[in-house]
């Protein structure tokens, strides 16, 4: 895997994300990959919400807000700042991580995505 890019929302404030399950979640960074002959764009949130210590959302409540996200704030996004990807991907983590770092204490899910049009489907890995 080799790491293209990492783009951020420069200059604006912590970006506040209403999603269907309720939880606040903010968006951590942007990364482009390259892997193989695909482009990979990562969307990576914070959401407290999911910790399994104190948290109240699970993976079947925040699938629906990894939906919504993709469709609402990765579409705009990446029109925004012109770029294209073969497979969108979405995590959420209950705390800030750094990217390919194990963290065993993090709670993590992911859901990857395909974008067709203007709308983003589910792509099962």
């Amino acid at each position: 895997m080799k790491l293209a890019a990492a783009l951020v929302l420069a200059a604006t404030p912590a970006l506040a994300i209403d999603v269907p399950s309720g939880q606040p979640v903010d968006l951590q960074e942007v990364l482009v990959d390259e892997i193989g002959a695909e482009t990979w764009l990562r969307f990576r949130f914070t959401a407290p919400q999911i910790a399994r210590d104190g948290g109240h959302i699970g993976h079947a409540q925040a699938g629906p807000d990894m939906a919504f996200l993709c469709d609402t704030l990765v579409i705009p996004y990446m029109a925004q700042y012109a770029l294209a990807g073969d497979m969108i991907v979405i995590s959420l983590a209950d705390r800030v991580t750094e990217f390919g770092a194990v963290d065993p204490d993090a709670t993590q899910f992911f859901e990857a995505f395909r974008v067709n049009g203007d709308t983003c489907i589910w792509e099962a890995l």
